[in-house]
């Protein structure tokens, strides 16, 4: 899948032409890679920021800059930490007909077994390098984790199979597992706890009994001398 940006070349100084297309609503890029120059862009922001909220950064971008198209992918976005705006993007012309390679999420549907049961889904790995040609990219790879059972668990290798793509990451890392609820662990270890502590208060009371009643039985002897 891919989705059309019109941009526009832009000049570099002043730099007072960068504050003038911000406020103008444009965000600040380049563009760079297969058969093109490395050539600054400008564009509406909002028109990438919809791009990427419905079909993440993964997806092939068609550039219409200078009357030709140029498809790209996004190899870099910085937004703003404080406001979600996007300070500059980096787009990577591709050869469509060769392999690139991207971080893709790993997303869990379902509810596991194990965690209907008691148990606590954990998810360790949140990404994977995935290789395919520009146009067959993932947005995300979605992972069914209905059977995992306490004690269960999901690696790279158990991922499912696409045509279209190819899990570089190494296989035998996990990504998930049910595990026993920590707090019902600790529950169980404080209540054995408490068992133990009582009982040994128990105990030691009863010792203290008969040794109270050792002591009155022989300072009884004693005053019957």
């Amino acid at each position: 899948m891919s989705v059309t940006l019109k941009v526009e070349e832009r000049e570099v100084r002043p730099r007072s032409l960068r504050k003038q297309l911000r406020h103008e609503g444009k965000a600040l890029g380049v563009v760079y890679g297969y058969k093109v120059e490395s050539t600054p862009i400008s564009f509406d922001e909002k028109e990438l920021v919809k791009v990427v909220r419905d079909h993440g950064e993964n997806v092939l971008v068609a550039l219409q800059i200078g009357g030709k198209k140029v498809n790209t992918l996004i190899n870099k976005l910085d937004m703003d930490i404080f406001t979600p705006t996007i300070k500059h993007v980096e787009f990577i012309a591709v050869k469509m007909d060769e392999e690139t390679e991207v971080e893709t999420d790993i997303v869990l549907v379902g509810e596991a077994a194990g965690a209907k049961l008691g148990g606590f889904l954990s998810q360790t790995l949140f990404k994977v390098t995935v290789a395919a040609t520009p146009d067959k990219l993932p947005e995300r790879i979605e992972v069914d984790v209905t059977e995992l059972a306490i004690g269960d668990s999901i690696t790279v290798a158990d991922l499912p199979e696409e045509k279209d793509f190819r899990v570089v990451t190494e296989g035998d890392i996990q990504v998930a597992a049910v595990v026993e609820s920590t707090l019902e662990a600790e529950l169980e270890e404080i209540e054995e706890a408490e068992a133990e502590a009582q009982a040994a208060d128990a105990d030691t009371a009863t010792d203290d009994s008969e040794q109270t009643s050792e002591e009155q039985a022989e300072e009884n002897k004693e005053d019957k001398e």
